[in-house]
């Protein structure tokens, strides 16, 4: 099963330190504004458009089984999202706000250097379930939808938007069809996702949460996640960001505490389980298939 083999790859091997397709991408999104940017939402969507035309070209070139694991494997981003959370969380353990603040800006777009070891916390968390939905559960769904081109369509989508669905001056027209593009494709995972999470504590608190503070969120699809997984937690998340050109005051989200470096641990450890769980339920499906066309 092709899902299991790419997030077995991800777990012991983890995100390649160097030549990772997803670092020469962002050079090339880099390459791509320098040339093409102005303030337009035509420029803008021709940059997709351009990006992503060469995904279409694997939709009529066979790809084998085990060069699907591997492209699969390359878009997961499960292994290294761990790491990153657990790196934040130890420095937060070990009171090094400075190293937390230091740590948690390789993982969120927000400044980070006026942070309380909370608002790191809390920025930490975040990040782990929004990506737990981007680099993991998004990527295998799509792949499940659409192969590959699905999967490597998803995560160049994602990718766009990180870098260019900002409601700044310099990208709100410019990123716009980047950010519509990654709501829809978006859209179904992340309802995936909020099931995934509240499945595993306090499933109907969990459920509320998506559906009522969700939709207080700028994101229709980071919201729902966030509040699903911060209700799971028992955390609450939210209050005030400062990015580069413009402030947003985030709604709330959860119900409970303040986040600690103990909930980011457990935010971790709830997007591991839940990938794990959908390749079983992925293995479960093909057997089950399998054996009655045996």
């Amino acid at each position: 099963m092709i899902p299991v083999l790419a997030l077995l790859l991800d777990r012991l091997l983890g995100e390649l330190r160097r030549g990772h397709p997803l670092v020469g991408l962002g050079r090339v999104i880099s390459w791509l504004e320098r040339r093409l940017y102005r303030p337009s939402r035509l420029r803008g969507a021709l940059a997709v458009a351009m990006l992503l035309l060469p995904v279409g070209l694997l939709l009529v070139w066979p790809v084998p089984w085990w060069g699907q694991a591997l492209l699969l494997y390359l878009v997961l981003g499960n292994r290294s999202l761990a790491e990153h959370g657990q790196a934040v969380a130890e420095a937060l353990t070990a009171e090094d706000l400075p190293l937390a603040r230091e740590r948690v800006g390789y993982m969120v777009s927000r400044k980070t250097q006026a942070l309380t070891d909370t608002q790191v916390a809390a920025a930490t968390v975040e990040s782990v379930l929004e990506n737990g939905n981007d680099a993991v559960f998004g990527a295998l769904l799509w792949f499940l939808l659409a192969g590959v081109p699905g999967a490597m369509a998803f995560r160049i989508v994602n990718t766009l938007d990180a870098r260019w669905g900002y409601r700044s001056d310099r990208y709100l027209q410019f990123g716009w069809a980047a950010a519509r593009l990654d709501d829809l494709m978006g859209w179904l995972p992340a309802r995936l996702t909020v099931v995934t999470y509240a499945l595993q504590g306090r499933a109907v608190a969990a459920l509320r949460c998506a559906w009522h503070q969700g939709r207080l969120c700028a994101s229709p699809n980071g919201g729902p996640v966030m509040a699903a997984g911060a209700s799971a937690l028992e955390v609450t998340l939210g209050g005030a960001a400062q990015y580069e050109g413009y402030r947003c005051d985030k709604p709330i989200l959860g119900r409970g505490s303040a986040p600690s470096a103990d909930a980011v641990r457990r935010a971790v450890q709830l997007v591991n389980r839940g990938a794990w769980g959908w390749v079983g339920l992925c293995a479960l499906v093909a057997a089950v298939i399998w054996g009655g066309a045996l």
